[in-house]
């Protein structure tokens, strides 16, 4: 079987976009059971970066065939959508086949409020006297989100940081501003992001930028709220240091 194009990311162009058309590549059986379509693009987005994929379902053109998209995942550029037909399960989907996507929509939201959340503590780890510490592994799921950074924190002030980074993290929320996410030359993306961007970045790539407000960027291929001040609240509910490293947990309104 050829190889399919890598899966043109709509979610990257614009992010609050909940539908698609989309044409059918390939449908098959992967080595877990799993049913798996491969389409040309898609507006769902595959867990990585931190954040959890979305789900939702894709309607086959002209005909009553429903898959429920349950797992999306990325490999080498092409986005896998894992799930079930409803109802009947079709023996052929041809190729080609035009398809609607649409994305469940309070996961999505509540995928990209948390992972927001865990941008705009970098933001407040800078502002608290903690900007030495690198941002590192981000885990933006629902359950137990943190954000991990290479350095360390006096035990004795752990908790005073805590608090400074919670009252300094709704301040932001509640001033709002802006969030973009644009698809940039290196050079530019460079700038935005303090001048340097991170070695896993090709030189000469173009890279995806996510500003808050008017602050430095960093590079992102999540999804995002529009204004920092659908974040609505944000908890910080514990700070650890072990080993090296320190881990911020957080938790938004609900």
């Amino acid at each position: 079987m050829d190889s399919p194009p890598p899966t043109k990311l709509d979610y990257h162009v614009d992010m609050f976009k909940l539908q698609s058309q989309a044409t059918c590549l390939s449908l098959f059986k992967g080595e877990d059971g799993r049913i798996a379509l491969i389409l040309d693009s898609t507006v769902f987005h595959p867990q990585g970066g931190g954040q959890p994929s979305d789900t939702g379902l894709i309607e086959f053109a002209g005909s009553d065939f429903k898959f429920s998209v349950q797992d999306v995942r990325s490999k080498d550029g092409i986005v896998l959508h894992y799930g079930v037909f409803q109802g009947s399960n079709p023996k052929d989907v041809e190729k080609g086949k035009e398809v609607h996507l649409l994305v469940d929509e309070s996961r999505r939201k509540l995928n990209s409020r948390l992972h927001s959340a865990g941008h705009l503590l970098d933001l407040c780890m800078q502002k608290v006297g903690l900007g030495h510490l690198e941002p590192g592994k981000g885990y933006h799921f629902p359950d137990g989100p943190f954000v991990e950074y290479k350095g360390v924190v006096p035990q004795a002030e752990l908790l005073v940081k805590q608090k400074e980074l919670e009252a300094e993290a709704n301040e932001l929320i509640s001033k709002g501003g802006k969030v973009y996410a644009d698809i940039l030359p290196y050079e530019e993306a460079s700038l935005l992001c303090g001048g340097t961007l991170p070695d896993y970045i090709p030189k000469g790539s173009t890279p995806r930028v996510l500003r808050l407000g008017e602050n430095p960027g960093c590079p992102c291929g999540g999804t995002h709220v529009s204004d920092i001040s659908d974040i609505i609240s944000m908890k910080i509910t514990q700070m650890r240091t072990k080993k090296g490293m320190t881990k911020v947990f957080y938790t938004i309104a609900s």
